[in-house]
């Protein structure tokens, strides 16, 4: 059977993705056929790869940027990706990106979306795509608006983490008695998010198929142990149990404070307004992800 050409590109974009190495990476890949997702469970099954986040690198460099229509309930997040990290330090992309947070603040539809979503909207003298593709031609750069996030909750909190270098930014949104408790443990869970990249809120809103998936991992890399048939399935439970509590925010243990989850944070906070708390959405953009 001929062996499966894998490009350089392909065994960079798997290494960054699964922390495995170059030799590793190849192997997975030539085994999987080329396929980035069944590589990366390969590696996983074999105790090689860490476990995976949202997506794999790019090689894009850019800004996030986040922005207030009314702060404290209606904030906007934009990723403006270029190539390199000089043009994403010059003046007019820095100005253009926050120009873009603005404009979403206002006008992006709710939810998240790919930057696209905002083209054909006014923008200055043209609209949102056409100024970024003149962008693109003074840096002589590709440029792109990647995403953008646009939450309001008037019954409760929005609020936003932007990390000092502009490389990672989070909302989040809340419902629940609107005030500084509320407020502030926004802040806290988005701080949060932004150094822990949690799948998704709670155990019942991840994809059936990574679980699965995770299942499937936890199954062969027990019995590669010799783990004794009888006990085999609780083990494999047991890691299971695991990975949802690391990869979802109600079961992370909170950055801050290891002794308690960000759940125990929004329990605390249910106790304290006499009302329940609830984290209804939250957005994650880190420059050069996926």
């Amino acid at each position: 059977m001929s062996t499966i050409v894998v490009s350089p590109k392909q065994i960079s974009e798997l290494r960054a993705r699964t922390g495995a190495g170059m030799m590793d990476s190849k192997a997975a890949l030539q085994e999987a056929g080329g396929d980035m997702d069944k590589a990366a469970e390969i590696l996983r099954k074999k105790g090689i790869a860490k476990a995976e986040t949202r997506g794999g690198r790019t090689a894009s460099q850019g800004l996030v940027v986040i922005s207030a229509e009314n702060l404290g309930t209606d904030l906007a997040m934009i990723e403006l990706d270029c190539e390199t990290d000089f043009v994403a330090r010059t003046e007019g992309f820095i100005h253009m990106a926050r120009e873009l947070g603005v404009h979403a603040a206002s006008q992006a539809p709710l939810g998240v979306h790919p930057g696209s979503a905002l083209d054909g909207q006014t923008f200055g003298n043209s609209t949102v795509g056409e100024s970024v593709k003149e962008l693109s031609g003074k840096t002589g750069e590709a440029t792109t608006l990647k995403r953008v996030a646009h939450f309001r909750q008037e019954q409760g909190s929005v609020q936003g983490y932007l990390h000092h270098n502009s490389q990672v930014g989070v909302l989040i949104e809340l419902s629940g008695t609107p005030g500084e408790v509320l407020d502030a443990l926004g802040r806290e869970l988005a701080l949060h998010i932004a150094s822990t990249d949690p799948l998704a809120i709670s155990e019942a809103d991840l994809p059936v198929e990574t679980v699965e998936r995770e299942k499937r991992i936890a199954e062969e890399q027990v019995s590669a142990e010799g783990k004794p048939e009888a006990i085999r399935p609780k083990i494999v439970a047991g890691k299971v149990r695991k990975f949802i509590a690391e990869r979802t925010l109600l079961g992370q243990p909170f950055v801050k404070d290891d002794s308690k989850t960000a759940g125990d944070l929004i329990q605390e906070a249910s106790k304290s307004l006499g009302a329940p708390v609830k984290v209804n959405r939250f957005a994650r953009f880190k420059v050069g992800e996926a």
